[in-house]
């Protein structure tokens, strides 16, 4: 069961988070090239397609820690400092992804779909740096997972 449960927690985690990964980190071009042809449709659609993509994905994402604490409780290391840690960041990473990219995403659509409507509160060069935090954090999550700091597969 161990092994079913750690596929299931690892298909998720690639299928949930990565194309989270790529859509919030080709967000900011398609926001550049918005802005800077704001009578061409094609990057604004862009956009919305980026943005229903994080937004979808971050949803069922949450598929990912499910499987993890079933595959945690099943090997017995709940209570593994490198587990807790991975917790920790997994959650941070969620909070600058519901917290920061997503509005700061919904606010740039609005704002480009709707002159004058609004401004952003965010520039390109903010909501990149955004991602690449969130980015990072599910970097740091993956090494973790994978070197497991007292880990016994010899690794």
């Amino acid at each position: 069961m161990t092994k079913f449960l750690l596929t299931l927690h690892v298909l998720a985690a690639v299928l949930t988070v990565g194309p989270v990964a790529v859509a919030a980190s080709m967000f900011p071009k398609s926001l550049r090239q918005a802005l800077g042809s704001p009578d061409d449709a094609e990057p604004v659609s862009a956009l919305g397609t980026l943005h229903r993509i994080c937004r979808v994905y971050a949803v069922i994402g949450v598929a990912v820690p499910l499987f993890g604490f079933a595959t945690a409780g099943s090997l017995g290391v709940l209570g593994s400092a490198w587990l807790i840690a991975s917790i920790l960041l997994t959650a941070a990473a969620a909070g600058v992804l519901a917290l920061l990219i997503l509005p700061a995403q919904e606010a740039a659509l609005v704002a480009v779909r709707e002159p004058g409507a609004g401004s952003l509160p965010r520039n390109a060069g903010q909501l990149a740096a955004l991602t690449g935090v969130f980015n990072l954090l599910w970097a740091t999550v993956t090494v973790l997972m994978i070197v497991r700091p007292g880990s016994t597969t010899g690794a």
